[in-house]
């Protein structure tokens, strides 16, 4: 649950988002340094993102090229005509000079690359059109999970960055977690979720950003984020802690309940309840910008926060840390 924030424009405007226990030790322990402080984490996609469909009003009515064409919500355009494209200004550009001739778009979909022919239609305003929303970009406040020690490489967010409108993970291309600063809390309510409220300083660089997976975000740490180093262990159900930072750049402890453990295809994942008197007062619970706060049980790192039960903030999910460790490529 990064904290984001994202604005949306037709093909003829550049579109980017704008963000944002009780256990045993395991048989898989590995000492990691432990996270908990928010950073800002910015993204470039490999190629343009199809954010969603919409419609061109031409002098002859209502046209849908991109539609009639095949493209659909989550598809990532690479080139048109055989010509890479990098972003969306670039897109809309040799659209425009296409005078409406058709073009063809070379597209991702699910791991497969196809091509598509499409028309431009000619709006009431005189602009070459397709009908599709655009990103080719995104950028908030997440929090950092761990850091091996050995390699440099960290663990962030415990979900992927996806689009907000077509749910689909964000292709990286290039991306870079950098400094933030915390300088307050919109606390969540039923049906509400709240949100950190954080500034990042895009010319103090953290890490690289290398992929983006279904248990986090993971790149290159630049320099140490955080100090102190844990062991990992198997979630358990039963108390927990959670570190998470709320003002500045300091992260604090605080109390949870470990409510359920159950497996999927993905992996892991575990329900908690924040039970800490003093979290439940300045947020609500679990907020956007808190997603990677890690889990700490019984002194070791087990897990991460990931989402919030939006009709009841002061629950929500959570992914093991060994799930993480796999799609980091850390061995455990």
């Amino acid at each position: 649950m990064i904290k984001r924030f994202m604005s949306r424009r037709l093909l003829s405007a550049l579109t980017a988002a704008v963000l944002m226990l009780c256990s045993a030790p395991s048989a898989l322990a590995k000492e990691l340094i432990v996270g908990g402080q928010a950073v800002g984490i910015q993204v470039e996609t490999d190629g343009v993102l199809v954010a969603g469909l919409t419609q061109v009003e031409t002098s002859e009515g209502t046209k849908r090229p991109a539609e009639e064409a095949g493209l659909c919500e989550g598809d990532v355009i690479c080139a048109v005509n055989g010509e890479k494209v990098s972003g969306a200004a670039e897109l809309i550009e040799k659209i425009s000079a296409l005078d409406g001739e058709s073009a063809e778009l070379t597209v991702r979909r699910d791991g497969s690359t196809m091509r598509m022919e499409v028309t431009p239609a000619r709006s009431t305003e005189g602009q070459r059109m397709l009908g599709m929303w655009l990103r080719d970009g995104i950028s908030g406040i997440g929090t950092v999970t761990f850091t091996d020690p050995g390699s440099g490489i960290y663990g962030a967010l415990g979900h992927n960055i996806s689009d907000g409108d077509s749910g689909a993970a964000i292709p990286v291309d290039t991306g870079a977690i950098t400094d933030a600063e915390i300088v307050g809390v919109d606390p969540a309510s039923s049906g509400t979720p709240g949100e950190l409220n954080g500034c990042s300083d895009s010319g103090r660089v953290l890490g690289s950003i290398d992929t983006n997976t279904v248990h986090g975000i993971f790149g290159r740490a630049f320099e140490p984020l955080g100090s102190r180093i844990v062991d990992t262990g198997t979630i358990t159900t039963g108390r927990a802690a959670i570190l998470c930072t709320l003002q500045g750049r300091s992260c604090q402890e605080y109390s949870v309940e470990i409510n359920r453990i159950y497996k999927d295809s993905s992996g892991e994942h575990v329900m908690l309840t924040v039970t800490d008197p003093e979290l439940l007062e300045k947020a609500g619970g679990i907020v956007q910008g808190m997603s990677g706060s890690p889990i700490i049980q019984n002194g070791m790192l087990v897990g991460a926060v990931t989402h919030v039960f939006v009709n009841d903030p002061k629950r929500g999910y959570g992914v093991s840390i060994q799930d993480m460790l796999r799609s980091a490529g850390v061995a455990a």
